[in-house]
């Protein structure tokens, strides 16, 4: 079945005082194109959340976004006490020895010093909050494939509509067909008829019109391009990853259609023609979404 590159997952978990986001996003592309903006403290695991990207979703351009939310009244930043009062006293003493007057604003003062209120640890990812970020990735990732394989049904029934149409008007054409043998015949011999001095081999004439009539043939071309759609309905049954390939064989049922058109010299197969270019064209729009 057809897989869309269009997806979206986003998943949110709580791991002990934070909550861990990760968000995917994904639209059509000729290759993987991955972007990724990553939380410091997951920054060490890029390649590994990469190579988890580039596994499960092959193509597409890719948005990936993992963040952490805290609780605020934990992730206030410490006042160092220690150093405060260090601070405190080493101002007082240089008072006393000079004969400078003490601040009176002592609290505001200290705390704009140096590094009072400086965060000096550093986190670390340990392996129990690895493992819950990556489950969040992969179910971030499982939803966006959700969402491809239900976007993927909706091509696939898209498609499956604009071939049936290509189908029947490739139908239709078959009567104006024998019909524009029958006129280009007449309209040569009445042609003929009306310059009364000139005489004409009747078997010569007929040898033409059966060498020009083989010219706007239009038989193999009718063959190729019911070839190229029974074509393209197996492929879409293969699997998914197959939208390159679809690509290429509707290319080739322009061909066909193309060619149908250029021999067609009766307003009404010419027509006809115009409506199958119609729905091939709104084939080639979506098949640039199949992955």
């Amino acid at each position: 079945m057809i897989q869309s590159m269009t997806g979206y997952g986003k998943v949110t978990i709580a791991y002990k005082e934070k909550k861990i986001n990760v968000e995917i996003k994904s639209l059509n592309s000729k290759a993987l194109d991955l972007s990724t903006r990553i939380a410091p403290l997951y920054r060490e695991k890029e390649m590994e959340i990469r190579q988890m990207l580039a596994a499960a979703l092959e193509r597409g351009k890719v948005d990936f976004c993992i963040w952490i939310d805290k609780d605020a009244t934990l992730d206030a930043t410490p006042i160092n006490g220690a150093l405060m009062e260090n601070y405190y006293r080493q101002i007082k003493d240089i008072a006393a020895r000079t004969g400078i007057p003490e601040p009176q604003e002592w609290f505001g003062m200290l705390l704009r010093m140096p590094d009072v209120m400086a965060k000096t640890e550093q986190e670390v990812l340990d392996d129990e909050e690895w493992m819950a970020a990556r489950g969040a990735i992969g179910n971030a990732i499982e939803q966006l494939q959700d969402f491809r394989r239900q976007e993927g049904a909706a091509l696939q029934c898209k498609f499956t509509e604009k071939i049936d149409n290509i189908a029947a008007l490739l139908s239709e054409i078959e009567p104006y067909e024998k019909m524009r043998v029958e006129k280009i015949r007449s309209r040569i011999v009445d042609g003929l008829n009306k310059i009364r001095e000139v005489e004409y081999d009747k078997n010569r004439l007929e040898q033409e019109l059966i060498y020009y009539i083989e010219k706007l043939d239009i038989s193999e071309e009718k063959q190729r391009l019911a070839n190229h759609l029974k074509y393209f309905r197996e492929t879409m049954e293969e699997g998914h990853g197959q939208g390159k390939k679809l690509g290429f064989i509707a290319q080739e049922m322009g061909r066909e259609i193309n060619t149908t058109g250029s021999k067609s010299n009766l307003a009404e197969m010419q027509n006809i023609v115009v409506k199958m270019k119609d729905e091939l064209e709104q084939i080639k729009e979506q098949v640039l979404n199949a992955l």
